[in-house]
């Protein structure tokens, strides 16, 4: 049994090592070194060619090294192949580390105060208690309940919303499209962490959007797909919204000449919220495979369907 992983090498390096000491049994190559595509039934990477999978007659299994899978051709992927997310700690850890300062720069007027300084104004705003600043999570899925977990502390109350009914402690959550409108209605802060289908595709329109309340701010670590950009910023200068931040654009990276870049209420950040860890993606790695030889359900796989 072999694995191919298709990337840098200082990441297949770092596979290397863990895959020799911990899964021995398990063979492991990099797109550096000979092997025979009739052997390679998994295959880790970002967005592999078609003619790579094509190259592998008996691949099973497509994992991706991050988070999302809205970068593969899924109608390219032949139909016996199962498609699966990358689920490790350090995607997590980093999102959680990310959406708390986010929500908490957009809590303390950092927006505000930014442009104080620019202009040399002492100009202290009233403080707001977090009791008094409700933040909406959409996406409740591993991502959206750690972030959530993550801010529960604080004392904000939190509401999320997802396509499917979920339940947390704590958290008041809604489900389907009938239920957006109450949602957004409740969220002076709301952070976008669903994953990127046809149906969540331009979901941050100026129709969800303007259902916030005046002075709500919005936090993209989704997709940029997510957002649809003229209507963000007309609700900026309309004083709608009263800032954003976003790590997520499209494309990537913006051109020089974009307006999120110079806008006085838009905080931009070059997709860096969470990034996979070599060392734990790898065990991650090794652990699904290990499920897949048992015959039990793999973590993070696809419904082709769903798209999530």
């Amino acid at each position: 049994m072999t694995l191919l992983y298709t990337s840098d090498p200082e990441r297949g390096r770092i596979w290397r090592e863990i895959f020799a000491a911990e899964a021995r049994d398990i063979g492991f190559f990099d797109a550096s070194q000979p092997h025979d595509p009739a052997t390679i039934r998994y295959l880790a990477a970002w967005a592999p060619s078609a003619a790579l999978i094509a190259g592998l007659p008996n691949l099973e299994i497509l994992f991706s090294i991050g988070a999302g899978i809205d970068q593969f051709d899924m109608n390219a992927l032949p139909p016996h192949i199962r498609v699966v997310r990358m689920i490790e700690p350090g995607i997590a850890a980093g999102m959680v580390e990310y959406a708390t300062m986010a929500a908490l720069a957009l809590h303390r007027n950092l927006i505000d105060y930014r442009e104080a300084q620019k202009d040399a104004r002492w100009a202290p705003i009233k403080l707001k208690s977090a009791g008094e600043r409700r933040i909406g999570v959409m996406g409740l899925g591993n991502l959206g309940q750690a972030v959530l977990k993550a801010l529960a502390p604080f004392g904000f109350p939190l509401s999320g919303w997802s396509r499917s009914p979920r339940a947390m402690e704590g958290v008041t959550c809604h489900a389907g499209e009938a239920a957006l409108p109450d949602f957004l209605a409740a969220c002076d802060i709301l952070i976008c962490l669903l994953p990127l289908t046809d149906e969540t595709r331009g979901i941050l329109c100026r129709k969800t959007l303007s259902l916030l309340p005046r002075g709500a701010a919005l936090v993209n670590v989704g997709r940029g797909g997510h957002l649809v950009e003229q209507d963000l910023l007309s609700l900026l200068d309309e004083a709608h919204l009263s800032g954003a931040v976003l790590d997520v654009t499209d494309p990537e990276p913006l051109p020089a000449d974009h307006p999120f870049w110079a806008h006085p209420r838009i905080i931009l950040t070059p997709h860096v919220a969470s990034m996979t860890r070599a060392d734990s993606a790898a065990r991650a790695l090794i652990a699904n495979i290990r499920r897949h030889q048992a015959g039990a359900p793999i973590e993070g796989e696809v419904v082709r369907g769903r798209g999530y």
